[in-house]
């Protein structure tokens, strides 16, 4: 019998298609399915975007291989922005693109660590941050998060978790799956242990975009010698509600960059063409409407705020950007089992903790950014009359 590769066959499949099974039983007795899964814009891209893409899909001049670490122009137009967003000094060297954000972890992970290296993540985790290091033969240690700190990393536990066999910490702000946002000064320390460590910090900020206010999450691209220790990792997916089309990027040293396009060229050769030219044009185009919709979202995190307070039993212990890390009222009961019966019975599609790593099951992800404030305000009495079987 053929033989499977063992560190891929170990794995859970792939947890999003689970989810919406659930859901498949689900008699439309509460009213339409409440969506709250896989973290998808709940508004369509905007008309120049979706203009621009048919444009370029039609050229034949990008039907043919690309760059391998993307297209000038969008390279030139995204490090203007990130330049101008951290005020520092980086330039299209310094940018990767790739087919959206996992893509731009797992090249970059590939780049910096090897088969039997150690790479640290929080938990709770990203689940695919998790998986593309098992399967990658990479040791994954783990730095807990919880309530009592708000889900952020604790630095006295990070610094003894950094031993010198440590190649890189990757961290995820605002998080995914908890939605805590890393302050600033955080931030700051962490890079501070990595660098005095040797390690690289990988900071994926897919969701950076919405962040009220719209302010720079950190300086850390201004420190000194930011490029021998951090990797930026974002994704243009959820700010221009295009994930179908797969685009992120790395920021990086232009030696990182030199190193990931070695990745690249075996994985996928260049990113999709298409939708680099549209945003390209995109940048800074769209500026004004991507303010609205992170306005939009803050009022979606709001809403959310305000229906679980009116919910016994049931409470918030994270919320940012995309994200709620809800805390459900049924002790010792496996988060699955209890995410599955409120797809079932109640309509509400969310993601059981125990997705997201050990010690879990007491909380259940919301994504619910996909959702208008209107359908968020179904959760109150859905919530309310929502009852375990056998409980």
């Amino acid at each position: 019998m053929p033989r499977f590769n063992p560190r891929v066959a170990a794995l859970a499949p792939p947890p999003i298609p689970s989810v919406f099974a659930w859901a498949k039983d689900y008699d439309g007795s509460q009213g339409p399915l409440i969506d709250f899964s896989q973290a998808v814009p709940g508004y369509p891209a905007h008309p120049d975007m979706l203009r621009w893409l048919g444009e370029a899909a039609a050229s034949t001049a990008s039907s043919g291989y690309g760059p391998i670490e993307g297209e000038a122009g969008l390279r030139a137009a995204y490090a203007t922005h990130v330049a101008a967003l951290y005020g520092a000094d980086v330039t299209a060297g310094n940018i990767h693109i790739t087919a959206g954000c996992n893509q731009a972890f797992i090249v970059t992970m590939m780049a910096l660590a090897g088969a039997g290296d150690t790479v640290l993540v929080t938990n709770p985790f990203y689940f695919n941050h998790e998986t593309t290091l098992t399967m990658l033969g990479i040791d994954v240690d783990l730095v807990p998060c919880d309530q009592t700190t708000g889900f952020l990393p604790d630095l006295g536990a990070l610094k003894e978790a950094l031993t010198p066999k440590v190649r890189a910490l990757a961290l995820v702000t605002p998080n995914n799956p908890t939605g805590a946002i890393y302050p600033p000064d955080l931030l700051e320390d962490i890079f501070s242990l990595c660098k005095a460590n040797g390690t690289w910090l990988v900071l994926d900020e897919t969701y950076r975009d919405f962040l009220p206010g719209g302010e720079a999450p950190h300086a850390l691209f201004s420190r000194d010698g930011w490029q021998d220790t951090l990797i930026g990792l974002y994704s243009f997916s959820k700010s221009f509600c295009v994930p179908g089309h797969r685009l992120g990027a790395i920021t990086a040293s232009p030696a990182a960059v030199a190193e990931i396009a070695k990745v690249m060229d075996n994985v996928q050769i260049c990113a999709p063409r298409a939708g680099q030219i549209a945003l390209e044009k995109a940048l800074p185009a769209l500026d004004d409407w991507r303010a609205d919709n992170r306005a939009e979202i803050v009022r979606r995190a709001d809403a959310l705020k305000v229906v679980m307070a009116d919910v016994p039993d049931w409470s918030i212990q994270a919320i940012g950007a995309y994200f709620a890390y809800i805390r459900h009222p049924y002790a010792d009961i496996d988060s699955a089992f209890v995410a599955e019966k409120l797809a079932k019975l109640a309509g509400i599609i969310c993601l059981p903790g125990d997705f997201f790593g050990a010690g879990q099951d007491a909380y259940l992800r919301f994504a619910f950014a996909n959702a208008g404030v209107e359908v968020i305000d179904q959760l109150r009495e859905r919530l309310r009359t929502f009852v375990l079987p056998g409980i």
